[in-house]
């Protein structure tokens, strides 16, 4: 029933490709096959097919349909958006010290911001909650209205409440929790951090980290080691921005705002 189309990403255990489905434009993710003598990769895509059925919230990518019959097929069928968060601000997926792409206006980012905000206090208010661990512009979509959606939960968990079990180097060095680099036991608040380097990357217009010639494994080692933090917005006109900003990267877990505080403190600026 899918007419496979362009492809639009691939990954270590599965493919993406636009598809039409019904005469909707869809996005399909397709497990590869050598996947299937990986108990983790396999997992992995189950994980998201379980969290993606359990979404009720519009700022989360919505799943369509799943096919689940290995090792011939396992699909995932999501809403397919364009346009990321990444290629909104900077125009495309390089990292530039010049601006190449007329930044958008600061109430629309800041928009933008909330409702990736709201999408993760949905998350992390199920019972049990979703942990994320790879919240990154280029995980969350913007459709037509250019409203957000947080996507790929691929390394998405659950975790029980108050549970703080989480091991393992998950994610993208660049919105990384130090916690999360340095391989100890973390819970829901590394989304936060990653949410907040987002959150600056909106606020300035530039990507983080940007004005530094080191690669991403020594900006990490700096993160977690030396407390390293990407450049706050410095004229901004929002004077709380920055201190919410520095509240969701503390460098202690259990200091940063959880998504519901940051929501609330978004929609006061």
């Amino acid at each position: 029933q899918v007419e496979l189309k362009d492809p639009l990403g691939k990954g270590t255990s599965s493919v993406t490709v636009r598809g039409i489905w019904h005469g909707l434009d869809v996005a399909v993710k397709c497990i590869q096959p050598h996947s299937f003598q990986d108990t983790e990769s396999f997992s992995r895509f189950c994980q998201e097919v379980e969290l993606l059925s359990r979404n009720r919230h519009p700022y989360v990518i919505r799943l369509l349909a799943a096919c689940l019959r290995p090792p011939e097929h396992a699909w995932i069928v999501t809403e397919y958006f364009p346009l990321t968060l990444t290629e909104w601000l900077h125009g495309d997926k390089k990292r530039r010290k010049q601006r190449s792409h007329p930044l958008p206006p600061l109430r629309s980012r800041l928009r933008v911001a909330l409702e990736v905000a709201l999408g993760m206090q949905y998350l992390h208010e199920l019972k049990p909650r979703v942990v994320h661990r790879d919240l990154k512009p280029s995980n969350i979509f913007l459709d037509d209205g250019l409203h957000a959606r947080v996507a790929d939960l691929g390394f998405g968990r659950f975790l029980q409440d108050d549970e703080k079990s989480l091991t393992g180097e998950t994610g993208t060095y660049i919105y990384m929790a130090p916690e999360v680099i340095r391989h100890e036991p973390y819970d829901g608040s590394c989304d936060v951090y990653s949410f907040g380097v987002i959150l600056c990357e909106l606020a300035t217009g530039e990507p983080p980290y940007v004005e530094l010639s080191s690669g991403p494994l020594q900006i990490a080692l700096s993160v977690a080691y030396e407390d390293l933090r990407p450049a706050l917005p410095s004229n901004s006109t929002e004077k709380f921005l920055p201190e919410l900003i520095e509240a969701a990267w503390h460098k202690k877990a259990d200091q940063r705002p959880t998504f519901a505080e940051i929501v609330w403190r978004l929609r006061r600026l």
